[in-house]
């Protein structure tokens, strides 16, 4: 029998206005509520969140070993310090995210479990209408603000990506994704495999290697890894020296900046230097027999896929101990016992995991209207990575790929902040990029240039997402080391930005 969900009651209580609507409370959500209190402490706003907690892929993600791939000095907050070792479980994230709330003050300006559903903009109202699913009660409720601050992070929570291999419905094991990991799945004593390379699966293969008969990572391709100590010295000697946590977490942020800018220069300028540093890493751990051609030398240059951190270089020691290995080949299909490749081999398996990645969440899947118009956002063009040609009063939260998100959402939590205090100063209700007659003839490309950084979920993705010009404003570096001296001067009255 087809069942059917009861549909969406509306509320009869009166609309909620509020001057800033920010849209998710993740780690970007309550950056931007700090940020709104701290300066622009006269406006009211709200956070609606569509889980039933704080903090998006920390609460989503459930996975054995789940930990973060940036160090928490620069993905944590500016204004918080970190006083933990730079990689991160889930758990100890979730507690300093928590901390925040309290400290700060934020909880109180959250709704768990109130979905998004549309935003509409009218011009002669100034205002954004917004109708949001309360799941509690399954009533659509109505808010209204004057700014819309998307901060829901950029991919789908609800299902990770999955490709349909040939003969998947033979397999007579158990195939799960990362993204939807079942709480009570047994894998003692399993033959496990694990397709894909990237941060997921070298995540959870050393972290499964204990309890396994033995885990396997399949990989059509190899990536790089970056195996160094999930330590940090100079944290280490600081704390020796009883100097303050908040000079702790500047000092050693600046340094792990200084040591990152200096690593994507070396992946543009010399990238043989860098890929033989990384397999010199890899050589400390696995020795020289192993076969680091096949399954650790990618064909593209260091960084132009994300570097997968591997703290203390937990995978190869899962690998040299013998309790983990790694297989480079292509599938050919699943089988009734495992998969078989296009070479011939085939991998028994009792469990396969998907670590296939996931699927691109554009604006949070908030259906957008501008004026009565449905807003397609793959035809407007990126005003500095903030704001979006032709929509006014909003902005979307979109991280680096080579640093820490929270550094973007920062840089851009400063940026709208300014940008409402311009405007309360102009008397202005409604700011939109609008592009000049000299802008109308540029060359458009890309939201994420191909040649700079191309994995698959965002090539599968790039259709979807806006352009950006040839020249600035329109320009999306995503460099942290380009944009962090421009967007906290970038000029307010450019003639781009159209206040009204």
């Amino acid at each position: 029998m087809n069942v059917t969900a009861a549909p969406a009651r509306h509320a009869d209580a009166a609309v909620e206005n509020f001057d800033v609507l920010i849209v998710g409370a993740g780690i970007s959500g309550i950056d931007a509520a700090y940020h709104l209190q701290q300066h622009c402490p006269d406006r009211s706003f709200v956070l609606l969140e569509n889980q039933e907690s704080f903090g998006g892929t920390w609460l989503t993600h459930k996975y054995p070993g789940i930990r973060s791939d940036s160090d928490l000095f620069t993905f944590g907050y500016s204004w918080k310090p970190w006083v933990d070792k730079p990689i991160a479980t889930a758990d100890k994230i979730m507690r300093y995210l928590d901390e925040a709330l309290d400290e700060q003050d934020i909880r109180r300006h959250i709704r768990f479990r109130h979905q998004v559903k549309a935003a509409r903009w009218s011009s002669a109202d100034k205002r954004w209408s917004v109708e949001v699913l309360d799941k509690e009660s399954g009533e659509i409720r109505r808010f209204s603000a004057s700014f819309l601050w998307m901060c829901q992070g950029y991919y789908r929570h609800e299902e990770g990506y999955k490709p349909d291999f040939p003969g998947q419905d033979s397999f007579r094991g158990q195939i799960v994704h990362p993204q939807e990991w079942p709480e009570d799945l047994d894998y003692a004593g399993k033959k496990v495999v694990v397709i894909g390379s990237g941060a997921t699966a070298a995540t959870l293969i050393p972290a499964m290697a204990e309890k396994t008969a033995h885990i396997t990572m399949l990989q059509r391709s190899p990536t790089y890894f970056f195996a160094r100590p999930n330590e940090n010295e100079l944290a280490t000697q600081l704390r020796e020296l009883d100097i303050p946590q908040e000079w702790i977490h500047e000092i050693v942020r600046q340094k792990i900046l200084k040591d990152q800018r200096m690593i994507q220069t070396l992946s543009f300028t010399q990238p043989d230097f860098l890929k033989d540093q990384l397999l010199g890493a890899a050589k400390e751990h696995l020795g020289e027999d192993f076969d680091y051609e096949t399954h650790l030398t990618p064909s593209y240059r260091p960084w132009r896929q994300r570097l997968a951190l591997i703290p203390d270089g937990d995978l190869y020691t899962a690998i040299r101990a013998g309790k983990a290995s790694i297989v480079t080949d292509e599938i050919e299909s699943f089988t009734e016992t495992g998969i078989r490749l296009k070479s011939g081999e085939e991998l028994e398996a009792d469990i396969i995991v998907t670590a296939t990645g996931f699927n691109f969440c554009i604006l949070g899947d908030v259906e957008i209207e501008i004026d009565g118009r449905k807003l397609d956002f793959a035809e407007t063009v990126t005003y500095r990575g903030v704001m979006y040609s032709g929509v006014p009063n909003m902005a979307w939260v979109f991280g680096y790929f080579r640093a820490s998100w929270t550094l973007r959402a920062d840089l851009i939590s400063g940026f709208v902040t300014r940008l409402l205090n311009h405007m309360a100063d102009k008397g202005a209700e409604m700011v939109v990029p609008t592009l000049r007659d000299e802008d109308r003839g540029m060359n458009f490309g890309p939201f994420i240039d191909p040649e700079n950084f191309n994995p698959g979920y965002v090539m599968r993705s790039l259709h979807l997402l806006p352009k950006q010009g040839d020249r600035d404003p329109w320009r999306f570096e995503h460099d942290y080391f380009a944009e962090k001296d421009v967007l906290p001067v970038a000029e307010l009255d450019d003639g781009v930005l159209i206040y009204r």
